[in-house]
């Protein structure tokens, strides 16, 4: 069973390992490189005979897709040996130290990220033990699988904490009075690390807002003469005659549609609005509002690029138009007068055909935006 297990533990880690870095290569992704401090607690195989102890790491991450994350660590713990071994009295220390690389799947990339993960590497076991005054002593380097699951949580942008429980299989080897034996033990940690990003995106410059020249209202020629000329005009109205609202769209909208890069108004992968987000929305948007009250329904657009899953892609857009229609309102705009929608990344202004890399993340930068235009205008007639 055991045998079985560890096999398992080996095809799950090999198997995580090739997906995420196949994910990588087929999709560009603006992720973080971070690093973790952990400090954990070890539960040690029965078979070895020591004492459950504290454990100590340190592990280099880095954010590779919207599911994947890879990890690098270090890890140590020093537990002395029982008191008795097969009812003798014995002392001495087992030391076990990893390095290893992890894939991590993640479920969600919001603050709380649950996550599973495998990984394979080097583990050095040392045992030295003296069991009724008899020397047991032996020291394995080879191979490592590790499984387990966790979660990260993120206070903000660049600071989070990731907690995990992993089962950690490795071989050890101890000889005394010519006596040698090697067996695999299974150990268990409980991890818990301080994450502390340093490579976080570049922001990218907000894109202009498009305003575009309202056209002239083209003039309908008149004949110069003809005994029908004035029944074909319309009535003139007279000054005692008041504006009236015509519930006709407009033959010139008040503003032109409003676009605003997704990396100015959020975090990165936030749905959250930015200070700098918030001044740009009040000027560019909720101003205009103000100004043109015949404008009674704006569409918010969120929208994304085609990196990472269709369905999460989705729903961020969903979010981020929620969240400027949210904000627009709490400025004193009527609900009434706002519509947002998420149209992820069906809606692309740039192709990027053949791009990859960072450069596939540069070229789509367009397709990362929130638009504001005009739904429903009412006409004033004079």
């Amino acid at each position: 069973m055991k045998t079985k297990l560890i096999s398992l533990s080996v095809v799950a880690s090999i198997s995580l390992m090739m997906s995420a870095v196949s994910y990588a290569e087929d999709e560009a992704y603006q992720g973080s490189w971070y690093v973790m401090p952990t400090i954990g607690y070890a539960h040690t195989d029965s078979d070895l005979a020591a004492d459950n102890d504290i454990a100590y790491g340190v592990r280099l991450g880095k954010e590779l897709s919207q599911h994947w994350d890879v990890q690098l660590g270090l890890s140590s713990t020093h537990p002395d040996a029982d008191s008795t071994i097969v009812g003798l009295p014995s002392s001495g220390s087992y030391r076990q130290t990893m390095v290893g690389l992890d894939a991590l799947y993640m479920f969600s990339r919001d603050s709380f990220r649950p996550f599973v993960l495998a990984g394979l590497g080097v583990a050095q076991n040392k045992i030295n033990y003296t069991i009724n005054g008899l020397p047991v002593n032996g020291s394995e380097t080879g191979w490592m699988a590790n499984i387990g699951a966790g979660f990260q949580y993120f206070v903000n942008e660049s600071l989070g904490l990731q907690a995990d429980v992993r089962h950690v299989w490795s071989d050890a080897q101890a000889s005394a009075g010519g006596f040698n034996a090697n067996q695999t033990m299974g150990n268990t940690y409980l991890n818990l690390g301080v994450i502390f990003k340093f490579g976080a995106p570049a922001k990218t410059a907000m894109a202009e807002p498009m305003m575009a020249e309202p056209a002239e209202p083209a003039m309908e020629a008149v004949p110069e003469e003809g005994p029908d000329v004035m029944e074909d005009l319309p009535p003139m109205m007279d000054d005692s005659t008041e504006p009236q609202a015509e519930a006709m769209g407009p033959d010139q909208p008040a503003f032109a549609p409003i676009t605003l890069a997704a990396e100015v108004l959020f975090g990165f992968d936030k749905d959250g609005l930015k200070e700098e987000g918030k001044r740009i929305l009040n000027t560019e948007v909720v101003e205009k509002m103000r100004a043109y009250p015949e404008v009674e329904l704006v569409l918010i657009s969120g929208h994304t690029d085609r990196i990472g899953d269709d369905n999460y892609n989705q729903k961020l857009s969903e979010r981020r138009a929620k969240q400027v229609k949210k904000y627009i309102a709490s400025q004193g705009i009527a609900e009434s007068r706002l519509h947002a929608v998420g149209k992820g990344e069906k809606e692309p202004v740039a192709d990027c055909a053949g791009v990859r890399g960072k450069k596939l993340i540069e070229c789509l930068q367009p397709n990362r935006r929130v638009v504001v235009e005009i739904e429903v205008q009412r006409q004033m007639a004079h």
